[in-house]
């Protein structure tokens, strides 16, 4: 099958990786959407030591597996997990000891024709949701997951750095909550896509000191977490959504003085993001800036981090 191949730093479509052989428990699924993530461009730029296929963003359909699934599409949880280990038993399974992750630690991912992941990481996906939509499961589960960790309440001041591709999710899902919520972003056609959801937009010069009970740090950089800090009213609370490339210095005087609390953030709950996108509560459809067959992988990397680009998908069929 293709595929596309990370090794040694270097990105490569190969031709001849072998179709996946499900091991028990496990489903064989043709994919037919894959999106790329930061976290991709990431690891390819050598943020992890991985080799493999990469990709965990995806929609398919189960090829082998289970009945009730068979020729159903699905989308996938990319922690697979051995469910014996202390952190499994104590029902911390994205923190399993052994786990395996997919496109990012030991299994390959979704930038190929098929994968495996266990029967019970998959979740059926229903008619209303088209592919496209499909894909972005597994990265809105990841911004509900900040509402599992802190409450948020109308009362509550919640400002959002960024306004890429998670912080667009981010803010559509706080919104529901109707907090007072404001993004951090620029000028142009990412602040627009906010604006007309009646989502507050400012410029970072904008942003009130201590005007914040909660912060949402969404770019992965020493500045966003620098103005989320300053963002923050004492004992504020600071979420950590991205993943950081670089090593992340900062004064933690600051942080200790005023009592904040940091809460590092990243899968969360798939029912809950597809029962959004199929209610239509977010709209993820102008997220979508291009798709690319396999066979111009490289192309499609390139194109991703172009700056300020959206989502990029691999359309497979």
């Amino acid at each position: 099958m293709k595929a596309v191949w990370l090794e040694d730093g270097q990105l490569k479509l190969r031709h001849s990786i072998p179709v996946p052989d499900p091991p028990d428990g496990e489903a064989l699924v043709r994919v037919t959407r894959a999106g790329i993530c930061n976290t991709d461009v990431e690891l390819a730029r050598g943020y992890y030591p991985y080799t493999g296929v990469l990709g965990h963003e995806f929609v398919g359909v189960v090829d082998r597996g289970p009945a009730e699934l068979q020729g159903r599409r699905v989308v996938g949880e990319i922690n697979a997990v051995c469910g014996r280990c202390d952190a499994c038993r104590a029902g911390r399974r994205t923190h399993c000891e052994r786990r395996t992750v997919l496109g990012i630690v030991n299994r390959n991912g979704a930038f190929a024709e098929f994968l495996t992941l266990p029967v019970e990481n998959l979740h059926p996906i229903p008619d209303a949701v088209p592919d496209d939509a499909a894909v972005f499961v597994e990265p809105l589960a990841a911004a509900l997951e900040i509402q599992e960790q802190v409450p948020i309440t109308p009362a509550d001041r919640v400002l959002v750095i960024g306004d890429g591709k998670l912080g667009q999710l981010v803010a559509q899902t706080l919104a529901l909550t109707g907090c007072q919520l404001c993004v951090v972003g620029r000028y142009g056609p990412k602040r627009a896509l906010l604006e007309a959801r009646a989502i507050r937009v400012i410029g970072e010069d904008e942003l009130q000191a201590g005007g914040f009970d909660v912060a949402v740090e969404c770019t992965g950089n020493h500045l966003g977490f620098g103005a989320a800090v300053k963002a923050l009213r004492p004992r504020g609370t600071l979420v950590m959504k991205s993943t950081y490339a670089d090593t992340l210095t900062f004064n933690a005087s600051t942080i200790v003085v005023n009592e904040l609390t940091l809460i590092g953030s990243r899968c969360g709950p798939f029912p809950k993001a597809i029962s959004l996108l199929a209610h239509r509560a977010v709209d993820v459809a102008p997220l979508v800036q291009a798709r690319y067959s396999l066979d111009r992988a490289l192309d499609a990397f390139d194109h991703a981090q172009r700056p300020g680009t959206l989502k990029v998908l691999f359309a497979l069929a």
